[in-house]
C-alpha cells in the first residue's frame, strides 16, 4: 500500500467516526444510541469518538512520523472492537432496530468498522516500524 492510499485510509477513518457519528446520532439527538450502551456509547463517548476520527484526520499526511501514535490507534481500535464483542454478546440488535433505524445500523456496523481500522492501522503501524 503506498502513502496515498494510506494517507485516504486515515482520512476515511477520519469521516467514520465524525460523519459517522454525526450522521447516525443525529447531531447527538438520538437517545438509542446512549441509552443502548450508556457506558461506551454515552454523549461523551460519541463525542470521544468524534475526536478520535479529528486525530485520524490530523496525521494523515504525517503519519510515518508518529508511528507510536499509529500503535495507539491500534490498541484504541481493539477496545472498541473488545467493547462490541461483549455488547453484540448480551443484546439483541432486533431490539435495537425496533426502536430506532439509524441506532440499529450504527450497532450492526460499529464492531466490524473497527475491526477493519485496526486492522489497517495495524498494518501502517507494521509498515512504519520495520522501515
Amino acid at each position: 500500500m503506498d502513502n496515498k492510499t494510506i494517507t485516504k485510509g486515515f482520512i476515511a477513518a477520519g469521516i467514520s467516526n465524525t460523519i459517522g457519528v454525526l450522521v447516525f446520532s443525529k447531531g447527538f439527538t438520538n437517545d438509542v444510541i446512549p441509552e443502548t450502551d450508556p457506558i461506551v456509547m454515552s454523549y461523551f463517548g460519541l463525542l470521544m469518538i468524534i475526536l478520535w476520527g479529528a486525530a485520524f484526520i490530523a496525521v494523515s499526511k504525517t503519519f510515518e512520523r508518529v508511528k507510536w501514535l499509529i500503535g495507539i490507534f491500534v490498541i484504541e481500535k481493539l477496545a472498541y472492537v473488545i467493547a462490541y464483542g461483549f455488547w453484540f454478546s448480551d443484546h439483541s440488535l432486533t431490539e435495537v432496530y425496533d426502536k430506532d433505524l439509524l441506532a440499529g445500523i450504527f450497532y450492526s456496523i460499529y464492531g466490524l468498522n473497527d475491526f477493519l481500522f485496526m486492522l489497517f492501522f495495524g498494518y501502517v503501524f507494521m509498515k512504519i516500524l520495520n522501515k
